[in-house]
């Protein structure tokens, strides 16, 4: 009998033994593709042999010292390194050990920069309605993934939702994509002038969507007409890419092709690359400068932020994506994703999007493609597509409430940044089988 809490009590996990490459093995010896990165995670799939040097060689000289007493070698090395490769603007770095302590610390630091530039009555956090930024209070708060907040609902702060950039299910008949993402920014500046533009800390938004919506992308000058409503009124644009970010969609930051720069971005999932628990907030100038100029005191931290043995893991994970030119192999197999995806299920009945950037994409399951109707939710239809891909020895990452957090499906795909063309193609046929065996299902 485990005394593991698992996730789910209802399930039976299968006993991860070992990893390489792009697979992972487990205690009964049968191998699976590793075609979401866990949740698009392990960039450079497992077990990477200077990757795992670069760890040993830090754990030989040091292995922990807390922040409130010392900086390291190696945490210093990776914020240049950061830093040095960041969008516009970005000066600095705070670590931390993932993605929803990076988005609680974001919010945090939004809020003390108003308090340190002379404007403590602001308070609101503007968010889109399907996202999903973390698992904490605050991040549960500010996202809007339904089945993750409904039980806590009476434990999050208040926050504002405006509507996601979800061209498969929010562009008008008719409505062309570039007029799609100037009606979203008017509805942003709509909230934000009837809550008061005074009263605004920061609009908070994943680049390209990620866990609750699966791969969405914004529509042709979307982010750009954001910047400029944020800018309008002083306030301050969060962007997360705690997933979508780090190469993921084939440049090391998503937002590069929006051609905007943030004042505060998240960022962990592919930095460290599952080797060890690692997030960072990157943080714009101005922002630090508030700090320097005023307290010269963050009121916040946590016991493992900057961990010199998760620092030593993210930086050799950025190197060799450099050194390999991995960049390059993203955009070359996300091509070739596409592609497959699109010659296997561009014309399923039941295959109503197919979206995505880089080696981050997504189909949405539908009942019926001239509708966009999704399935019954009572069918847990992702939840049959991801046993049944299991069983086929493939991992993606399925996910339910799609459409408006109840109903839809969708399917992420994110493999590690290592895959080739005929590990994709193998990706792309066991999970056509998945799909139709969970539809062939009775009910």
């Amino acid at each position: 009998m485990t005394r593991v809490f698992h996730r789910s009590l209802a399930h039976d996990y299968p006993v991860a033994v070992s990893g390489r490459g792009v697979t992972i093995r487990d205690s009964e010896g049968r191998d699976y593709i590793d075609a979401s990165g866990g949740a698009a995670v392990s960039c450079l799939g497992h077990s990477h042999p200077d990757v795992l040097a670069a760890m040993h060689a830090q754990l030989d000289s040091l292995a922990y010292a807390h922040t409130s007493f010392f900086t390291t070698a190696v945490a210093e090395e990776l914020a240049q390194t950061l830093v040095a490769d960041a969008p516009e603007g970005i000066s600095h770095v705070y670590f931390l050990s993932g993605g929803s302590e990076a988005i609680e610390t974001a919010l945090k630091m939004a809020r003390q920069y108003f308090v340190e530039i002379g404007q403590p009555q602001r308070r609101h956090i503007i968010g889109r309605r399907q996202s999903y930024h973390g698992n904490t209070l605050g991040a549960l708060a500010v996202g809007h993934n339904a089945a993750r907040r409904v039980q806590y609902a009476p434990l999050l702060i208040e926050a504002e939702h405006v509507s996601p950039a979800y061209d498969y299910r929010g562009r008008a008949p008719g409505e062309t994509p570039e007029a799609y993402g100037l009606r979203l920014a008017a509805e942003l500046e709509d909230t934000i002038q009837r809550l008061g533009p005074d009263s605004v800390i920061a609009f908070i938004a994943e680049t390209v969507g990620g866990a609750t919506c699966g791969a969405i992308t914004a529509p042709p000058g979307y982010f750009r007409a954001i910047r400029e409503v944020c800018d309008r009124h002083g306030i301050l644009l969060i962007l997360d890419e705690v997933m979508c970010g780090m190469g993921r969609t084939g440049t090391l930051h998503a937002c590069e092709q929006e051609g905007v720069s943030p004042d505060l971005m998240t960022i962990a999932k592919g930095l460290g690359g599952g080797f060890a628990p690692i997030g960072a907030v990157l943080v714009a100038g101005r922002v630090f400068q508030a700090f320097d100029r005023g307290s010269k005191l963050f009121q916040h931290g946590h016991t493992y932020l900057g961990h010199p043995l998760a620092c030593a893991a993210g930086l050799a994970v950025q190197t060799v994506i450099k050194r390999d030119n991995l960049l390059a192999n993203v955009q070359a197999q996300g091509a070739h994703l596409a592609r497959r995806l699109g010659e296997t299920f561009g014309n399923h009945h039941h295959v109503g999007d197919i979206r995505g950037r880089g080696l981050f994409q997504a189909i949405e399951i539908v009942a019926d493609r001239g509708s966009k109707e999704p399935f019954d939710p009572a069918l847990k239809l992702h939840a049959r597509i991801k046993a049944e891909a299991m069983a086929r020895g493939l991992m993606v990452y399925p996910s339910g409430g799609t459409a408006d957090g109840t109903r839809g499906d969708h399917v992420l795909i994110a493999p590690p940044f290592i895959v080739d063309a005929e590990t994709i193609d193998t990706i792309v046929e066991r999970l056509a089988e998945a799909v139709d065996a969970s539809l062939a299902q009775p009910g």
